[in-house]
């Protein structure tokens, strides 16, 4: 009980990072919508789901709590992946690199892209990199509506409780979609919307409909629902 009083905690202290300054619903993606919904979201409305607020690096502490492997089962997660010695993977909102890390052991005649809109994120994993000695792991200053990656460089893409933040969700998946090998996969980790149990805010969850609704939009199928981790999905996309 104590676990989940400190993690609803932390998402009600949830430090907003962008707004929706100057936007309208005619700034060129007819899907988008404005109007008053969660006082946890940003007020745009992206397929019927409402974007919620950007977690700051104020929380990043939170990211590496001893008790996150207990709560997400990592471990399980990176088993999913399946992770080959030469994979080139990025992890979309690395954030202070809990994964990305792990994924370079992994991965370890590979790459892996650590990819954060945060500079304070990305100065941590930097010095994590430093004090590691892992060469393997390259820093990208991601934006609102790319991840600002090479074509066609990508194996595996990993979004861990990120994709419901993006300000822009087309315009992102587009550049991931141009990231990825035509092989490549998806791997979108979201609190489960439709577990009322799951002790997260509801505009920090994805139900699995809502999230097939919108990559299939875009181009990407679901291969799979893992349905192992204990909170989350773990979907898995192809592209079509």
């Amino acid at each position: 009980m104590k676990k989940l009083l400190v993690l609803i905690s932390f998402l009600m202290l949830t430090t907003p990072l962008q707004y929706c300054k100057g936007q309208s619903e005619t700034e060129g993606n007819a899907a988008y919508s404005y109007r008053k919904g969660d006082p946890n979201g940003i007020g745009k409305w992206y397929m019927g789901r409402e974007i919620a607020h950007v977690m700051g690096f104020q929380g990043m502490s939170w990211l590496e709590r001893p008790e996150r492997e207990a709560e997400e089962n990592t471990s399980t997660l990176l088993k999913n992946m399946e992770i080959k010695a030469g994979d080139t993977i990025a992890d979309i909102g690395a954030g202070s690199g809990y994964h990305v890390f792990k994924m370079a052991a992994l991965a370890n005649e590979g790459h892996i892209y650590a990819v954060d809109i945060q500079d304070e994120m990305l100065t941590v994993i930097q010095q994590k990199k430093k004090e590691t000695g892992v060469a393997h792991i390259s820093t990208v200053k991601g934006g609102a509506k790319s991840v600002n990656l090479a074509e066609n460089t990508i194996d595996k893409v990993l979004m861990v409780d990120v994709y419901h933040e993006f300000d822009y969700p087309a315009e992102m998946i587009a550049s991931i979609k141009s990231a990825l090998r035509p092989d490549g996969k998806i791997y979108l980790i979201e609190y489960r919307g439709e577990d009322a149990n799951v002790p997260i805010k509801e505009i920090h969850k994805m139900t699995e409909n809502q999230a097939v609704k919108e990559l299939k939009a875009a181009g990407f199928s679901l291969e799979r629902n893992m349905n192992n981790l204990p909170w989350q999905h773990c979907l898995v996309f192809i592209l079509e």
